[in-house]
């Protein structure tokens, strides 16, 4: 079993990539479906959603930590922590929304996963061109989910300005964009710290993506002289040390 679970999470077979592309499709739906379920009261059908998704995220949980080489390593991880408190927030209705923020950290899987952004480099041309853009793309977007989750957790219910997701949403992005409008403020000194990291993580992340968007295109190939890893995509030379560089090409289209 164990040696089946290690092809699943870390092997090169078309089933292991498969079904790395199918958790990827499950950390996408997971996240619409709690920023869906936001808007109306949960009863019992959604509890039972919940039950089900928690359930699949533990057997994922201990599935990767079987097959995790460094236990303290695996353990170290941010997303194994995301997963953890996810995993909880689900297995738990009875704690209420209140901790349905916790879900969001889900979100936090999407993050430079090794393998599959290798395997995406590997499969999609489109994916090789804008590696930069598209990786830049997701994190602010995986930035935006987590602090409107935040928001959503801490706000509601006790500031009459925020009353769904989506105002929680409108705020961050708002407050991110340095728009501000003002017509929705957080409360508390907490609401103002966290008003403040989203201003300031948040136009870090969208300068990142704003310089990715319109420098010229690089590509990664490593210099064998001096390791340098990007250069111009019709490079010859190495910009560093003058070294002669062979970057792979796809030929002409």
């Amino acid at each position: 079993m164990r040696a089946f679970l290690r092809e699943l999470y870390e092997g090169e077979t078309d089933r292991a990539h498969r079904f790395r592309y199918t958790l990827l499709g499950f950390d996408i739906a997971t996240i619409l479906f709690v920023i869906a379920t936001s808007f109306f009261e949960h009863g019992r059908a959604i509890e039972i959603i919940d039950l089900v998704i928690g359930v699949i995220i533990l057997a994922d949980f201990i599935a990767h930590a079987t097959v995790a080489a460094s236990k303290t390593r695996h353990f170290m991880k941010l997303s194994t922590w995301a997963d953890l408190v996810a995993m909880v927030s689900f297995l738990a209705p009875i704690a209420g929304e209140g901790f349905g923020f916790l879900r969001i950290l889900r979100t936090l899987r999407l993050l430079h996963t090794y393998q599959l952004a290798a395997r995406l480099r590997q499969d999609f041309a489109f994916f090789r061109q804008n590696e930069q853009v598209l990786l830049a793309t997701a994190n602010l977007v995986v930035f935006l989910f987590v602090m409107t989750g935040l928001i959503y957790a801490t706000q509601y219910g006790q500031n009459p300005q925020i009353s769904n997701y989506a105002d929680a949403l409108y705020f961050t992005v708002t407050t991110l964009t340095t728009t501000g409008f003002g017509d929705i403020t957080l409360e508390g000194t907490w609401g103002r710290m966290l008003a403040v990291l989203v201003m300031i993580v948040g136009i870090t992340l969208f300068l990142r993506l704003a310089t990715a968007l319109f420098r010229p295109p690089k590509v990664q190939h490593e210099c064998p002289t001096c390791g340098l890893m990007l250069h111009d995509a019709d490079a010859v030379h190495c910009k560093h040390c003058g070294e002669t560089v062979k970057i792979e090409t796809e030929g002409v289209v």
